[in-house]
């Protein structure tokens, strides 16, 4: 990953994938493209100077520059210890490795990079070998997927990556013309043909233009939309791990946001699509919504980019589409949460509900008037939204309930995809099921607000549960009100 002027862009002469973007912004940086990782803690950078032609005919590499990384302020405890465990074990059978992608953009930015990307000279069956647990993934741009720790760690071969790379071809860093003053993201090679090649830079482009607030130039928005529907073509498991790095890094407001501007909700989410939609929410509406505010808050306890498990926010999209689809007490959706949060018991959930004392967000639709209900009246509406949020995740994962929820809106492209696969289908159900299933023999609930995040990641119930329910109860009744 280069980044001149701030301008983040796969290195000139070698790339993990095809070139994907340019960022730009007003700071600048020296041109930093990988980073050599060492044993020892001081770890090498390499430099390349801009080039105009990166791949044509009597084009010569740029020399590398050997960088003391602590120049930049990076040092080996920045990197993550499964990401590090991969690339000691090729550096010690005598390849060479170096970090590549968002990760260097990251670290040098002083932000926790949500992945880690390796590039190495050994050849991907070479990697295969070295690593127990190691597959081959992809036919146009093959990379290694190495588990380690119960993460995947992405490992390209510079072999594989020269052969891959896009020839005769001349990228210019350079700010697009009509442009304005703000931060921005393009496509290294036009749009259109980046999008065609890979679609998944579509989702890479809303993900990277949501995570540092950046626009897109002119030229990439117009391909971001109209070249939309290329993301039906991609492998499901790919849509999960693209959207889960969009949902899951404190950036899924401005990614639903994103999404839903230009297009891509619809055909990714068409249910909540269909919300924003009978909501009258517009595609640049600067307003907010239930759903959105669930994702801000959980964005906030997710800053600065830590991720959660997926079925966190699969479950905050069951939990809201049961609120609109049938509007509830805020009680009832205060006890409700709580009782996630305590492992099933709804009776201590609602002692602790009643005792409130601050006033709900009027603003939601997805709240009805307050009632003064009796106990068993609430112990029977928390079953009944339980119910609801399972019958509702149900439908989340049918195509054809997917395929009929814009129905109501012709103009409207269709749509039955459903990238939830069964196991993540079953975790959700677990993080509710106490509610209906009563309290859980053993189940200890977390004390205090403090996450632990390595377990968030991880999928664990008491941080999932303990998570959701601050979203949802800090949204329904907000710190700031009395």
């Amino acid at each position: 990953m280069a980044v001149s002027g701030l301008c983040f862009a796969c290195k000139p002469h070698f790339s993990l994938r095809p070139p994907l973007f340019h960022c730009f912004r007003k700071i600048r940086f020296s041109s930093v493209a990988a980073i050599e990782t060492l044993d020892e803690p001081v770890i090498q950078g390499a430099h390349f100077s801009p080039a105009k032609n990166v791949s044509g005919e009597g084009s010569k590499l740029s020399q590398w520059k050997k960088l003391n990384s602590q120049d930049l302020g990076i040092s080996t405890s920045n990197i993550s210890k499964p990401t590090r465990k991969v690339l000691n074990g090729l550096k010690t059978k005598g390849y060479e490795v170096y970090l590549v992608g968002g990760c260097v953009r990251d670290l040098i930015l002083k932000r926790t990079p949500k992945d880690f990307d390796i590039i190495t000279t050994a050849e991907l069956r070479e990697v295969v070998k070295a690593f127990s647990r190691c597959e081959i993934i992809g036919r146009r741009f093959p990379i290694c997927h190495v588990h380690m720790d119960d993460t995947i760690v992405e490992v390209s071969s510079f072999s594989t990556s020269a052969r891959n790379f896009g020839r005769g071809l001349t990228y210019e860093i350079e700010r697009p013309a009509g442009s304005d003053k703000k931060d921005f993201v393009r496509t290294v090679i036009p749009a259109s043909t980046s999008f065609q090649e890979d679609g998944a830079r579509i989702l890479r482009a809303i993900r990277i233009a949501a995570r540092l607030g950046f626009s897109f130039s002119r030229e990439t928005a117009h391909f971001v939309k109209n070249l939309s529907c290329l993301i039906l073509r991609l492998d499901k498991s790919r849509l999960l791990m693209e959207m889960n790095y969009m949902m899951a890094y404190g950036s899924a407001e401005a990614s639903l946001r994103l999404l839903w501007k230009f297009g891509l909700l619809e055909l990714l989410l068409p249910i909540q699509a269909a919300y924003f939609v009978r909501t009258g929410f517009r595609r640049r509406d600067k307003r907010s919504n239930m759903l959105l505010s669930f994702f801000s808050k959980l964005d906030r306890l997710l800053a600065p980019n830590r991720p959660c498990h997926s079925s966190l926010w699969v479950g905050i999209l069951a939990f809201h589409k049961a609120l609109s689809n049938k509007p509830r007490d805020p009680l009832v959706v205060a006890a409700f949460s709580l009782a996630v949060h305590n492992g099933g018991d709804i009776p201590e959930a609602i002692n602790i509900a009643k005792n409130i004392n601050k006033s709900h967000d009027s603003s939601f639709h997805e709240l009805s008037e307050p009632q003064n209900l009796e106990n068993l009246t609430l112990v029977n509406e928390v079953m009944d939204l339980a119910a609801s949020v399972k019958s509702t995740l149900s439908e989340m994962t049918d195509e054809h309930f997917v395929s009929q929820a814009m129905s109501a809106y012709p103009q409207a492209p269709f749509s039955d995809l459903v990238f939830i696969p069964l196991a993540l289908y079953l975790n959700v159900c677990k993080v509710f099921e106490c509610v209906t299933m009563g309290a859980e023999k053993g189940f200890v609930a977390k004390q205090g607000r403090r996450i632990d995040y390595e377990l968030l990641a991880l999928g664990s119930l008491r941080e999932t549960r303990h998570t959701f329910a601050r979203v949802v109860f800090d949204t329904v009744y907000p710190l700031d009100r009395t």
